[in-house]
């Protein structure tokens, strides 16, 4: 409908039309995976859609570039009824195929007035049309608010409200809306539809015997449990039960057949001898697609310290195999180009890189965590984590806009909130921002309280609170749940970070020896982390090894030149409290500037 017969210049109409966006997610990886089995099936469905699907709506193709689409429409009904024949024509694509294959499209429509000629459309309403799609997940459709209004829910779509959403180079959040096609039952379930595995997907098989007393058969089942339950407390990695993997026991099944049935991208697996009590044990972990061993070794064991829990040799299979496989991410998320490694390999290895001390590494991280975000705006970890991340800028002196980086982190655990409002994570980083930017501790306590009455096995929040008690003075509770923390989380991949705020906790309490104990173990694995830093020299500085404390803090003060007792003081949580003067007194007697 032309709704202005004045044009900006000649050839141009002044329209209303319904805009229908479009693009195949990660289609970058599916080409990597396979590129002419990938190219020829989108080359494919794109054809139905262009030659069949827009005609049979009265559609005007405008542009088609590469994995994305451009329609628009005079009627929105025409648009609304091509966008679901072409979310079910994608569906019914991928009949037959493992998820990992599968083209999934995120679609918008929005209404808007703007202006057209021949070849093209343009005006503000298209630039938001291109953006809205952003908000959809795989498989998706998200319609603007303009849409929304001529619905008529349950009879046209099923309709779910996203609320206020951001949008890149719009200074105003827009409302959107997710629709599904009408029908008796709902078809949208909230934050389920499509979502990406973000943690990478292991799967231990028990172990085999090689001989050995007949008593001891059931051992590689009680082994395999053990690592299980221990891996399952990383938090970064997704662990199958050992109900799926028993059944791959002795059959000698190829890693492509593990892999097809049990949806593992890594597998442990192994064989072991008994001699009475002794027992070795030759593990490997493989990399199914590639068929890579990461790692294998021959470790030797008790029997029955393994019946009770209590032997080693699984905690350094646990530990070995987790670094390998943090190894392997990190390996390919630095090799290869953003938009093409998967959702997984993108969070864990923006987890790690943003707890390190290196700049680089650190603004990698946020921007994986920001290419994760398009991918899944309503998965919640990706936006608790970047929270996290603006935290620590401020923390590690990267910036001094205090107010701004709080502003940033809240907003990024509102949406993961919003996304998940039982997300413990996103509690825990919510309580993290009260506590070192707002210095709300009491807020932060609640958060952390919150997020434990959800997961009481939650190692962070655990972790976060203790530290948030060491800043208050109370020592002993502080040591009691970060240390609670670190048996928690083993073989946490941030481990050091853990020790590290342990560290902290030790200080509130006294407990200087086993401060240092745990800063120096910290530093081991990353020596710039300049909290373990402050740490340790502050414990060397109230044991009254001032010469030690002083080489500590001139490494402080070449990471972070600026710092000063005052600027301390302004930074910590603990300055308003008696820690804090105790603290910054040390320092200051180790030699840092006031």
């Amino acid at each position: 409908m032309i709704t202005d017969s004045s044009c900006p210049s000649d050839g141009l109409a002044r329209v209303v039309r319904t805009v229908l966006f479009m693009d195949l997610v990660e289609s970058c990886r599916l080409i990597q995976d396979n590129e002419v089995e990938a190219a020829g099936r989108w080359r494919k469905f794109k054809a139905h859609i262009e030659n069949d699907i827009v005609p049979a709506h009265r559609g005007r193709l405008i542009r088609t570039e590469g994995d994305g689409l451009m329609v628009t429409f005079v009627e929105l009904r025409d648009g609304l009824m091509a966008t679901f024949e072409i979310q079910h024509a994608s569906g019914e694509a991928n009949t037959g195929l493992p998820p990992q294959q599968h083209m999934l499209l995120r679609m918008c429509l929005h209404v808007t007035e703007l202006y057209e000629d021949e070849r093209d459309v343009y005006g503000r309403g298209v630039n938001l049309a291109a953006r809205l799609y952003t908000l959809a997940g795989p498989g998706e459709i998200v319609v603007s608010a303009q849409v929304r209004d001529q619905l008529t829910p349950d009879l046209d779509a099923d309709i779910e409200d996203l609320g206020e959403c951001h949008v890149k180079h719009f200074d105003q959040p827009v409302r959107a809306y997710r629709i599904g096609p009408p029908g008796p039952r709902p078809v949208i379930e909230r934050g389920t539809a499509f979502l990406p595995e973000l943690r990478p997907t292991i799967a231990v098989i028990p172990f085999v015997s090689r001989g050995g007393e007949a008593g001891q058969q059931v051992l590689g089942e009680v082994m395999a449990d053990e690592i299980i339950s221990s891996l399952s407390r990383t938090a970064e990695l997704q662990v199958i039960s050992r109900l799926s993997t028993t059944a791959f026991r002795e059959r000698d099944a190829t890693l492509d057949e593990i892999s097809a049935f049990l949806g593992a991208r890594y597998v442990l697996s192994g064989a072991y001898r008994t001699s009475g009590d002794q027992v070795v044990l030759v593990a490997e972990l493989a990399e199914a697609k590639s068929r890579h061993i990461l790692w294998t070794a021959s470790i030797k064991g008790r029997a029955t310290h393994v019946m009770l829990g209590e032997d080693e040799m699984i905690d350094r299979i646990v530990a070995e195999t987790s670094g390998a496989i943090i190894d392997r991410e990190l390996q390919r998320a630095r090799s290869q180009a953003l938009p093409t490694l998967e959702s997984s390999t993108l969070l864990m290895s923006a987890i790690v890189l943003m707890h390190r001390g290196v700049s680089h590494d650190f603004n990698r991280a946020r921007d994986m965590l920001e290419a994760l975000i398009e991918r899944a705006r309503r998965q919640a970890l990706p936006h608790a984590w970047l929270g996290k991340w603006h935290v620590l800028r401020f923390n590690r002196g990267w910036t001094n806009d205090r107010a701004a980086e709080a502003q940033a982190a809240l907003g990024c655990t509102r949406r993961a909130l919003d996304a998940d409002p039982e997300c413990s994570l996103a509690m825990t980083i919510d309580g993290f921002v009260h506590t070192n930017l707002l210095k709300q501790l009491d807020v932060g306590q609640q958060r952390y309280e919150s997020a434990l009455a959800v997961n009481p096995n939650d190692s962070l929040a655990w972790l976060l609170k203790g530290t948030l008690l060491a800043f208050e003075g109370e020592g002993d509770d502080a040591v009691d749940a970060t240390e609670r923390a670190l048996r928690l989380s083993p073989l946490d991949p941030l481990r050091y970070f853990y020790e590290s705020l342990g560290a902290t906790a030790a200080l509130s309490a006294g407990r200087y020896e086993r401060a240092v104990e745990l800063a120096q173990r910290s530093l081991r694995v990353n020596r710039t982390h300049t909290s373990t830093l402050r740490a340790l020299a502050i414990a060397q500085s109230l044991l009254g090894d001032v010469y030690a404390a002083r080489l500590t803090l001139n490494e402080v003060l070449a990471i972070e030149p600026t710092l000063t007792v005052t600027s301390y003081l302004e930074r910590s949580p603990s300055g308003a409290y008696k820690t804090g003067k105790i603290w910054s007194e040390a320092l200051r007697q180790a030699g840092l500037p006031a």
